[in-house]
């Protein structure tokens, strides 16, 4: 029998303890997301990062793949009027960046889009925006990888006149004789050597390789524009809105990134600050450089000529000059500028599972941190591994819409939170506000549903199995070890003795 006059619970009880419903839709109080930042098995996350390196690893985990080598898959789908298709996306993770920014100001945690869904919408809808970052953030830098490998081939061919053969530089299938993509595997292993080594010297890298990536776009632009020719954009939209609308959903993975400041708000020095403005910054200096850059490709290249060409900035400058060098110089930008997306995006995945993991959604493992580096080493050892296994086997274009539809997955969650939040904590401390109310957060939600839409049904079919394996995860594991589930247990035994 219960003792009556037991003494009350010092700590309150998490929200839904009960049956399977309420404990699908509790909740982690946002004050204890914020107290709980930085602590893991072990040891702690260190905060080491200003505003310039989070706006650099927002643009470090955004610019690289998706124009150097997306861009020649979507003009095909688009014609000339694929600059109206980086338009479109833009202004998905535009709106998708406002709601952003206003959560991790409030709630600055290394979750991102899974903590945030937690502290407003409840555990179960919380896996699901993990599982889809999981998809997002584990997916891309296989992608990105594998796009990494054709510009490393046109660089090697036009400095020492050879390439790597087919066999070892493409997935299975993807060319005759091909067995694996040993560059993607290698550049992910290399990206996973600099982020054991700690975020501030990670961060400290990847500016590096941000300002030679911008700088191989600028150079693109200024020879590009001399093979400038007006009747390219003759036949402005070839394939109709369905064809500039399909290439816009493609085209959105050329945004996935902007958020990836947001994994670093344990280890930001003011993240309330800081986290808001780099991500607002570092979106708007991308897509400026997106649609200068698609509109001088395209206007020195018939759109036709795009078709099966993955390092399309290259030849355009080979074509446009004449000459090699110009192309190789952009190859070696390439190079390095992807290498920083496959390090700035591979960091991102790896603390949204110390977040998931903290929470006991996922083993222990990737919460551990390292007392000497300050990093969770498990986690990124493991991650790096299962990305660059990816990145060896699977095609570059199942990887692209494989990781679009689980963003636009995220983001739209990330639109609705803002907007729960508001209702539920409206007293609570923001730095940034999504302007006109609930508008943006609405527009965002409903950009990021139209994309999806656009997606083909291959891509939705992955999509479902993903989500499916995902909830097998979560109801056999991850709701039994949740600490929400532990300390309600706990709590119920207390009461008892």
């Amino acid at each position: 029998m219960l003792d009556q006059g037991a003494p009350p619970q010092t700590r309150p009880r998490p929200q839904g303890v009960g049956g399977l419903g309420s404990r699908m839709t509790r909740r982690k109080p946002v004050d204890r997301l914020i107290a709980e930042g930085g602590q893991g098995e072990g040891g702690t996350l260190r905060r080491t990062l200003g505003m310039w390196q989070l706006t650099m690893i927002s643009i470090g985990a955004t610019l690289g793949t998706g124009i150097f080598v997306v861009l020649g898959e979507s003009v095909p789908k688009a014609g000339p009027a694929v600059t109206i298709s980086f338009v479109i996306a833009g202004l998905t993770a535009l709106f998708s960046a406002l709601s952003y920014a206003e959560l991790a100001g409030s709630i600055p945690v290394a979750g991102s889009s899974y903590s945030y869904a937690y502290a407003t919408m409840g555990e179960l809808v919380a896996w699901v925006c993990g599982w889809c970052l999981v998809l997002e953030y584990g997916v891309s830098v296989a992608a990105v990888a594998v796009g990494w490998g054709e510009y490393l081939n046109e660089l090697l061919d036009g400095t020492i006149g050879v390439t790597i053969p087919d066999a070892l530089s493409a997935a299975p299938g993807e060319a005759d004789g091909s067995f694996i993509n040993l560059p993607g595997l290698i550049v992910v292993l290399l990206a996973m050597v600099f982020l054991l080594g700690g975020a501030k010297e990670s961060a400290r890298a990847n500016t590096i390789m941000v300002i030679v990536k911008i700088a191989a776009l600028i150079l693109f632009c200024a020879v590009g524009f001399t093979g400038f020719k007006s009747g390219n954009y003759s036949d402005f939209m070839p394939l109709g809105v369905a064809g500039v609308s399909a290439a816009g959903a493609s085209l959105f993975f050329s945004y996935i990134g902007f958020d990836a400041a947001s994994t670093a708000g344990e280890e930001a020095k003011n993240p309330q600050r800081d986290l808001p403005r780099a991500i607002m910054l570092s979106l708007i200096i991308v897509t400026a450089l997106y649609v200068l850059v698609a509109a001088v490709a395209v206007g020195a290249w018939n759109w036709k000529d795009f078709e099966g060409s993955e390092a399309s900035l290259t030849a355009i400058m080979n074509d446009v000059t004449g000459q090699t060098v110009w192309g190789t110089l952009l190859a070696a930008g390439a190079v390095i500028s992807i290498a920083s997306v496959v390090l700035t995006v591979l960091y991102g995945q790896t603390r949204v599972l110390f977040a998931m993991s903290r929470d006991g959604l996922v083993p222990k493992a990737f919460a551990r941190v390292s007392g000497k580096t300050g990093t969770p080493r498990v986690n990124t050892v493991l991650v790096s591994l299962f990305c660059g296994a990816l990145a060896s086997v699977v095609p570059l274009g199942k990887l692209v819409d494989a990781t679009s539809i689980g963003t636009l997955f995220a983001f739209g969650l990330v639109n609705i939170a803002v907007i729960v939040l508001r209702r539920t904590r409206p007293d609570m401390p923001r730095t940034f506000r999504v302007p006109l109310g609930w508008l943006f957060p609405v527009l965002g939600f409903g950009f990021c549903a139209y994309n999806m839409y656009n997606l083909d049904a291959v891509t939705w079919a992955v999509f479902g199995v993903w989500m499916a394996v995902g909830l097998v995860f979560y109801f056999l594991y991850g709701m039994r070890r949740s600490r929400l589930e532990t300390e309600s247990a706990a709590g119920e035994v207390s009461t008892a003795k």
